[in-house]
């Protein structure tokens, strides 16, 4: 089920292109326009609108849909005969676009608020298969695969310290109740005990450094750095919208063009990837394109977090993917006028 936020931001900026003067007065109608909204979701929104919570995120979503209703490349004013809210629908499969609303069969539109994560993904997927193949491999832990070696010595010190001479002698051989464990006797917090600092600075350099290397190798070619670039900014077949905010709060409003329009505007000269290793296991990401109307060159960059998905020696290690440059910079994104 969506979160509360997430029902408001995208139910209001549906509502608001609805032509409604105002954001209370269409509460106040309850259009039976939106698909999938229900008299359950409105009381909510009218609980919290009454009060005063999520103020910003009302109005910076009504904002949203606004511009969006009278923007040349959204609907110029048109009010439109239907508008689809995905609300917790979940597809079986793997979704490329990630719109939350669709209106007329054709625009769709991502709410996007407070966040610059473009993927939630495994390692594997991102480093080795590209973000093109999606598939489940429980069977592979990315530390051990990448730096067995300093995994091994980063786990020993932790359960030494810990004083958990049931564990078993081998990173590989925990299971899920051994992970757990140790998990959970480790002291919490951001920073690691200074005992473990040093192996776990190893462990890091060691992940970092051998992560960018796999995903290197997979870059030989000037076709495929181009396309991961594609990937990384879910430049798809269709355009589609962002309606949302940054994490200052300011508006984002702007359509995602197609990788025909990328190629129509920019051409890369160079994509790049190496190993940071500041705080925890990361790799970065930097394309340096030129816009082909003015010769200027633009750049684009983000980084890929490598960690486990739910705390020290937690469940398998999963990869984020951020996105460093401001939205409205992005070659491959369109303001909207």
């Amino acid at each position: 089920m969506p979160s509360l936020r997430t029902e408001i931001t995208e139910i209001i900026t549906g509502l608001a292109l609805l032509g409604y003067r105002e954001l209370d007065h269409a509460l106040g109608v309850r259009p039976r326009l939106i698909s999938h909204v229900t008299e359950d979701h409105f009381d909510r929104l009218d609980a919290e609108r009454a009060a005063g919570n999520f103020e910003a995120d009302f109005e910076t979503a009504w904002e949203n849909g606004l511009a969006f209703s009278r923007a040349d490349d959204g609907l110029r004013g048109r009010v439109p005969w239907n508008v689809e809210w995905k609300g917790p629908h979940k597809p079986p499969g793997y979704e490329q676009v990630p719109a939350d609303l669709r209106v007329d069969h054709v625009y769709l539109i991502s709410c996007k608020y407070g966040s610059n994560i473009l993927f939630n993904a495994s390692p594997g997927h991102v480093f080795d298969r590209l973000l093109a193949e999606r598939k489940v491999d429980r069977s592979i832990d990315w530390f051990v695969d990448v730096a067995p070696e300093a995994y091994q010595e980063l786990y020993v010190a932790s359960r030494n310290l810990c004083e958990l001479t049931q564990l078993p002698d081998q990173a590989t051989d925990l299971d899920s109740d051994g992970r757990s464990t140790l998990k959970n006797a480790l002291p919490k917090g951001r920073a690691w005990p200074d005992e473990l600092v040093e192996p776990y600075q190893w462990f890091v350099n060691a992940v970092s450094q051998a992560s960018a290397e796999r995903w290197r190798d997979q870059l030989s070619t000037k076709g495929a750095r181009e396309e991961m670039l594609w990937r990384l900014l879910r430049l798809q077949a269709s355009p589609y919208f962002v309606l949302g905010a940054s994490l200052d709060g300011s508006p984002l409003r702007y359509r995602v063009g197609t990788p025909w329009d990328f190629r129509d505007n920019y051409e890369i000269k160079r994509f790049d990837v190496w190993g940071d290793s500041v705080g925890q296991p990361m790799v970065r990401w930097r394309a340096d394109v030129v816009k082909i109307e003015t010769g200027e060159p633009q750049s684009v960059e983000g980084h890929v977090e490598v960690r486990w998905s739910h705390g020290r020696f937690g469940s398998a290690p999963e990869a984020k993917v951020y996105l460093d440059t401001p939205h409205h910079e992005v070659a491959g994104y369109f303001p909207l006028a």
